[in-house]
């Protein structure tokens, strides 16, 4: 029998010299390369992903339609003309016109305005109010951990729709007919009231895990002042939870606007919304279902898109789904 492996001096020192420039070349490579962060690994992640793509793309459009409502209509949404009450889609109106004979299709546009200021305000304002004090309940723990969460508890208790009527009617106890901006302020004052226990607890929960890191108490041994620590330290390995939940709590806002709207408590004339729109709707369902049908699907697809970017999100900040 006969050796299959090389037995000359020649091939057996010819193949490491020819490898040899590859190996430095790689490892040329490797040290141009930049190293690469949680966030950079995400992005990377997220631009593969269908569904990332699609909701951004939604979103974006929506957004435009918020803040450039003249692009895609020019009539008013609060004219009426009684004579066309409740007619159905036309070419002179795509969406027809509502109970009072307003073009729906330009109240469905004008509407994307209040409904999404809404949700991203009441959004930012849960992130920033629940952040802060998680954070800081997290950091220190203890007498200040203990009462910030027993404090937290009361208002998680408290259901939603409940807790909102209650404030929302004690506003207004005094107000006959409130301001567009008064009332919006006071829904999103209201939303984020009732739901910054949530960010809290996300935040108390990362910032806990960060502060057992090795470079936090490394600052804390070098004489670090707390807020140091937290803000270059805590802070910026603590936000990717948070922004997984604002992400998907921005759609589950706008769907509490058109919550509260609906019952009343929340946005009304003259502000437009797709809460408003849904509101007048409910008793010409029957009727003239067109009525409800439109911003009732705006207002689907909207959530729907975020709490697709939120999964999507989720997944590529998630050690666990590398």
């Amino acid at each position: 029998m006969t050796d299959p492996r090389p037995t000359t001096g020649l091939a057996a020192t010819t193949t490491p010299a020819a490898e040899a420039p590859r190996a430095d070349e790689k490892n040329e490579q490797a040290k141009n390369e930049k190293p690469r962060g949680l966030w950079s690994d995400a992005w990377r992640d997220l631009r593969r992903r269908p569904l990332f793509l699609i909701a951004s793309g939604i979103i974006l459009l929506l957004l435009i339609i918020a803040a450039f409502p003249q692009l895609f209509t020019s009539a008013d949404p609060n004219f009426q003309d009684l004579t066309k009450a409740r007619d159905t889609p036309s070419g002179e109106a795509w969406f027809g016109y509502d109970n009072l004979g307003r073009d729906l299709y330009a109240r469905t546009i004008i509407g994307a305005r209040a409904s999404i200021l809404v949700g991203l305000a009441a959004t930012l304002l849960t992130v920033l109010l629940g952040g802060l004090i998680g954070i800081i309940a997290g950091y220190f723990g203890g007498i200040v951990d203990t009462l910030i969460s027993r404090f937290s508890e009361i208002f998680m208790g408290l259901p939603f729709v409940l807790g909102a009527i209650v404030i929302l009617t004690t506003f207004n106890a005094d107000i006959k007919i409130p301001s567009g901006s008064r009332i919006i302020t006071q829904v999103v004052v209201t939303i984020a009231v009732l739901s910054w226990p949530i960010s809290m607890r996300i935040m108390r929960s990362a910032a806990i895990a960060a502060k057992q890191q090795d470079y936090v108490k490394a600052a804390r041994a070098l004489g670090a002042s707390p807020t140091r620590i937290i803000m270059r330290h805590v802070l910026p390995n603590t936000l990717a939870p948070v922004m997984v939940y604002a992400t998907i709590a921005l759609g589950g806002f706008i769907g509490a606007e058109a919550t509260l709207s609906f019952l009343g408590i929340g946005l009304r004339e003259p502000v437009v919304s797709w809460g408003v729109m849904i509101s007048d709707s409910r008793n010409y369902i029957q009727a003239a279902p067109h009525l409800l049908f439109f911003p009732a699907g705006f207002l689907v697809v909207t959530v729907l898109a975020f709490v697709m970017l939120g999964d999507a999100v989720r997944d590529a900040l998630d050690p666990k789904q590398k």
